[in-house]
């Protein structure tokens, strides 16, 4: 869950890390044992977003430079332009396909996860995928 929001392997090792420790330091605060993976998705979710919303005020290597670092692979994997493709959703709605979706969770379970009332987060679900079929089908996938 971590990587797919931060799409970077070190970036995601970090919220990953913070999650453990900010789960050690408040496991006393979980109320009811049976939902403690909900509760570190809820971390891990708010741990991802920061990082995401603190790394926005990283300043990005102008493309002109790209050459003197090298470049990877040219081949884009499906895999990688589904993650293209999700990235283009708010975070709300990514965080319904992705608990949905990657995580199996119900529409209860979503709701309570992320405080929404239970139409809320099924709208958020058809919505967020109406976008992703739009998407597949405007070609909106980034090729390279």
């Amino acid at each position: 869950m971590a990587y797919v929001y931060v799409n970077n392997k070190d970036d995601a090792l970090d919220v990953v890390q913070e999650v453990a420790y900010q789960s050690f330091k408040k496991v006393e605060t979980l109320k009811q044992p049976e939902f403690f993976k909900t509760w570190l998705m809820k971390i891990t979710i708010n741990c991802a977003i920061n990082l995401i919303r603190k790394n926005k005020k990283v300043v990005e290597l102008k493309p002109e430079f790209e050459e003197f670092i090298g470049s990877e692979d040219e081949d884009i994997s499906l895999s990688l332009s589904l993650q293209e493709l999700i990235d283009t959703l708010r975070e709300d709605e990514k965080s319904v396909v992705l608990l949905r979706y990657y995580h199996n969770y119900t529409f209860k379970e979503i709701s309570e996860l992320l405080n929404l009332p239970l139409g809320t987060a099924k709208s958020l679900l058809y919505r967020s995928l109406d976008k992703l079929r739009k998407g597949i089908k405007e070609g909106d996938i980034c090729e390279r």
